[in-house]
């Protein structure tokens, strides 16, 4: 079976093994550095798909290989979809995710609503066409972190049908309410429409 090369438009490592771990063979995933590429890309937009639209592109129109990226963002319903598209940089351009959870759970004191959503667009660009696929994992927000696993507002989000929070579950328990897995089994099925 013929291999199919997809360039992941991302430098968080924590992604890569993420997607790695749903996208299974014939698919191989290549990281921006296997790629040789060394750039921060802007996520200037005030959306999510027209962020992950701007990495795809971006990566694209530098090795002109089919590529995908990704922008995800937590919203919060009782703070207007905050963080969102800010979600990264919530408490600052420093990208620090624990001063981005103590500004979260600041802002939600006294709000009884505590639901909130993980919502992820996939951009991919195949055959110089771009597609976009969204997944969401609704939840809510615990006042105390719990767990070490994860990365990002894991230790804050527990999903809808679990009593467990992201950080505390295993890659395997978290691809099952995973917003990020869903969008990349929508990628898969397309893909497989298109090559096998």
């Amino acid at each position: 079976m013929e291999i199919i090369e997809l360039v992941f438009a991302t430098n968080n490592q924590n992604k890569v093994n993420e997607i790695r771990s749903i996208l299974q063979t014939p698919f191989h995933v290549i990281t921006l550095k296997d790629a040789g590429i060394d750039i921060d890309i802007p996520e200037p937009h005030a959306t999510l798909e027209a962020n992950a639209s701007e990495k795809s592109s971006t990566i694209h129109r530098i090795t002109n290989m089919n590529c995908f990226s990704e922008d995800t963002g937590l919203e919060v319903f009782s703070l207007n979809g905050e963080p969102g598209v800010k979600s990264a940089r919530y408490a600052g351009e420093g990208r620090n995710f624990q001063d981005n959870i103590n500004l979260l759970i600041e802002k939600l004191k006294g709000k009884p609503d505590r639901t909130a959503q993980f919502r992820t667009v996939v951009s991919l660009i195949w055959n110089n066409q771009e597609f976009l696929f969204t997944g969401i994992c609704k939840g809510r927000i615990i006042e105390i972190q719990k767990g070490s696993e994860g990365f990002g507002y894991d230790p804050v989000f527990v999903p809808d049908g679990s009593d467990k929070s992201f950080a505390e579950m295993t890659m395997d328990e978290k691809n099952k309410f995973s917003h990020r897995k869903k969008a990349v089994v929508q990628l898969i099925e397309f893909l497989k429409q298109k090559v096998l």
